[in-house]
């Protein structure tokens, strides 16, 4: 868009919008308002591969010198910012041990076989897949192919992705925005405490943001000039996002597409088309990997973990899709209580979901911020026309914003703190953008005062949030608070003040403010770095009083985080620290849906339906060791579900005699279980029943079969649900493990119970 009156140049960091007339008015339309003045968007380089070449060598140049509209000090900031990024991140990477073992077991059998690598499996030999797609899976096993397996190499593309998320951020924003406000956008998801942690554990979420982040910069790209090429990229970015975590990369893909479809400059005919060859790349980019594994025979595949017949799509849109909604998942641990019920496993649903418990400390902290800011930003957009770029950033990341929040403030499934990192992203860019506008206005009175006010309402929120874990840094919550206000109120006067002296209490007023707005998240993502994080859930930040396990109302047990409390519902009673000394209280009403409290808890190390026939395995007290999560043996916490099992070198010596004999060292119920025994020996373990242990995966006869065959070696006691129960699933691990119980004899070794298949009693 071309303007014939002047406008603040983008170059100046602090430009003052009062010094500048408003733009003249475009035909019959009311003036523009200056809050966001018309800019056009950087000049297109040249197209085609003949240029690849030129472009690929100026790379280096442009990276340091930015856009030439750009402040002297803009291309600077921006390589400090991801160089803290990336230091922040590394930071003590390694203490995380294998993260989530679930998912380095993967890794390290696509490491070792190119067929597991393909399909996700959890095992070199290729048994059962992870219940995801395997894409979030490639960047980690190639690197462990490269550096060989640790724990470094397997979370090292993790943080990569944290630097190009903020860089892209912090692109995507400015775009259209100045330099200052996609630098406050990158910071504040770099300090974003879930960030801190999902981007340095190796579940799929990371890839997932990085690749939302990247379709959101296309669509921006795209409604600049009507790009075909940036719709059909975003579109790709789709793609690959439903092979990271099927269908929650589609939480935002309504939204922008109504935005596209709006607000592009062209033609209704032209949008639409573009819009069907978006949808096209989508479908070949997310699709190809799904076609060929319905077209290959089960017998020539793994079996599809998650699901109860062995399909992908049935994962897809059950167990991993709109079960997730709706509660309804077949085999797994039933789903979160309606709002005002009292709660349920994963809290109570509700509008206020995301800002109670601990989950407020992971993503909370600047959102009542940005709801603000969204709504100023569409309110000061409102008479601009509908192909203005300011309105379409605010739309992109408002519309994610509200997209992903909803669904995760009313999912009645499976729901952990860690899926707001999903909303980290909307969340920087929204404050980036909206603080950029009201900056800008500082100098005129209701915008000043608009500005106070989100300054002072996200300071007494963060004092509210650190007020939730109140031994940790407690000076911190009144420095904030008193920070915050006192910027709040020097803000609107600094405008009243001319000349020099005005622009210095600005200055000083605007430091405050940021100080006050990040402190907190900055703390909380300190804390992360700086501790372990193992299991299946995990939480950024220090302890929080309401927190957990369970949500709002629950235990505060901390699956891999900080030392928790008890942790689990009425009738699972935990051991403090995490310790995992289940009691077994059978009158446990409010406990696991359908399993009328939790009999047979009593078995040493304990196989699923030895000691009541619903009743979950192993929950002997052997898992978790506080701030890890680990056990000393046998499985970890929740029978193996949560967290894997410690395995002495002794267990691990035992499994690897004559490994090369057998297809399987051994088989466990529970992929977290099977995780642990496979990591510790590097050798394939077979998990029965997936995850949980309730998949179909092998029936009793067919396991039979394998042993004597003399594919499996060892059978480990405890581990995984396994019986099915309540939760509904197959109860095949169960039936293969009372068989085992009664037909081989028991060894112990510590406090692992193994079975030596190869001899029969």
């Amino acid at each position: 868009m071309t303007t014939t009156r002047p406008v603040p140049p983008t170059s100046e960091p602090w430009p003052e919008a009062a010094n500048y007339p408003p733009p003249s008015p475009a035909g019959d339309r009311a003036p523009v308002d200056p809050l966001f003045p018309p800019a056009d968007p950087p000049a297109p380089g040249p197209k085609g591969p003949s240029s690849w070449g030129d472009r690929l060598r100026t790379l280096p140049g442009r990276a340091r010198r930015g856009r030439p509209d750009d402040p002297r000090w803009a291309r600077p900031a921006l390589l400090a910012l991801l160089a803290a990024t990336a230091v922040l991140y590394f930071w003590n990477l390694s203490a995380s041990g294998w993260a989530n073992s679930f998912y380095s077991a993967a890794v390290q059998a696509g490491s070792q076989s190119w067929k597991a690598f393909f399909y996700g499996s959890s095992d070199a030999a290729n048994f059962i897949t992870v219940d995801k797609p395997p894409m979030s899976l490639w960047p980690m096993a190639l690197s462990v192919r490269i550096f060989g397996l640790s724990s470094w190499s397997i979370l090292a593309p993790q943080v990569l992705m944290a630097v190009a998320t903020v860089a892209t951020v912090y692109a995507t924003v400015r775009r259209r925005f100045s330099a200052l406000g996609g630098l406050v956008a990158g910071a504040a998801l770099a300090l974003t405490p879930v960030a801190a942690l999902m981007f340095r554990f190796n579940n799929p979420d990371a890839l997932l943001v990085l690749l939302l982040t990247l379709a959101a910069y296309g669509v921006v790209r795209a409604t600049e000039t009507a790009s075909t090429r940036w719709l059909v990229f975003a579109g790709a970015m789709f793609g690959f996002g439903f092979l990271t975590k099927t269908l929650q990369a589609f939480l935002v893909l309504p939204a922008f597409a109504l935005i596209y479809l709006v607000t592009a400059p062209t033609g209704l005919g032209r949008r639409v088309r573009q819009l069907l060859w978006a949808g096209l790349a989508m479908v070949v980019a997310g699709g190809w990997w799904v076609a060929i594994v319905e077209l290959v025979p089960a017998s020539a595949r793994p079996y599809i973990g998650g699901s109860q017949d062995n399909d992908f799509l049935s994962v897809t849109f059950g167990y991993n899709g709109f079960g997730r909604i709706t509660g309804n998942e077949t085999g797994s641990v039933g789903g979160g209580g309606r709002g005002g019920t009292g709660g349920g496993m994963w809290g109570e649903t509700g509008i206020t979901r995301l800002f109670d418990g601990d989950i407020g400390g992971q993503i909370a902290w600047l959102m009542p911020a940005a709801l603000v800011l969204l709504v100023f930003g569409l309110w000061a957009t409102r008479r601009y026309p509908r192909t203005d770029s300011a309105r379409v950033g605010f739309l992109v990341w408002g519309g994610w914003l509200l997209c992903t929040a909803l669904t995760f403030s009313f999912m009645s499934g499976i729901f952990h703190q860690y899926y707001t990192v999903a909303l980290a992203p909307a969340v920087a860019a929204l404050v980036g953008m909206g603080a950029d506008g009201l900056w800008r206005a500082r100098h005129r009175l209701p915008y000043a005062a608009l500005l106070g006010a989100v300054v002072a309402v996200t300071a007494v929120w963060a004092y509210v949030l650190l007020g939730r874990s109140a031994d940790f840094v407690p000076w911190l919550r009144w420095a904030v608070l008193v920070g915050g206000l006192a910027a709040a109120v020097v803000l609107p006067l600094a405008g009243r003040v001319s000349g020099r002296l005005g622009a210095r209490l600005a200055t000083v007023a605007g430091l405050a403010a940021l100080a006050a707005a990040l402190g907190g998240p900055t703390a909380y993502a300190l804390q992360t770095v700086s501790t372990g994080h193992s299991g299946s859930i995990v939480t950024a930040g220090p302890q929080v009083q309401g927190g957990g396990f369970g949500g709002p109302g629950g235990g505060r047990f901390r699956a891999g985080g900080a030392p928790g409390g008890t942790g689990f519902p009425p009738g699972v009673q935990g051991g403090r620290n995490g310790q995992g000394q289940a009691q077994g209280q059978t009158q446990g009403q409010n406990g696991f849906p359908g399993m009328n409290g939790l009999p047979g808890m009593n078995g040493q190390n304990g196989l699923p339906g030895a000691n009541g026939r619903n009743g979950f395995p192993g929950m002997d007290g052997a898992g978790g060791e506080g701030r890890t999560g680990r056990g000393t043996g046998g499985p970890g916490g929740m029978g193996g579900l949560l967290n894997g099992a410690r395995v002495s070198s002794e267990v691990a010596a035992l499994l690897k005699q004559d490994a090369g004999k057998y297809t399987w060292v051994a088989a466990a119920v529970g992929s977290q279980n099977q995780a642990s025994y496979q990591l510790a020996t590097g050798e394939p373990v077979m998990a029965l029943g997936g995850f949980n242990g309730t998949d179909p995966s092998l029936t009793l006869a067919r396991f039979q079969q394998y042993v004597k065959e003399g594919k499996v070696h060892w059978f480990i006691g405890g581990g995984g649900f396994g019986g099915g129960g309540g939760m509904g699933g197959s109860s095949d691990s169960s039936e293969i493990a009372s068989w085992v119980q009664e037909n081989f004899t028991a060894k112990t070794v510590g406090s692992t119970t193994l079975y030596d298949l190869t001899a029969a009693e």
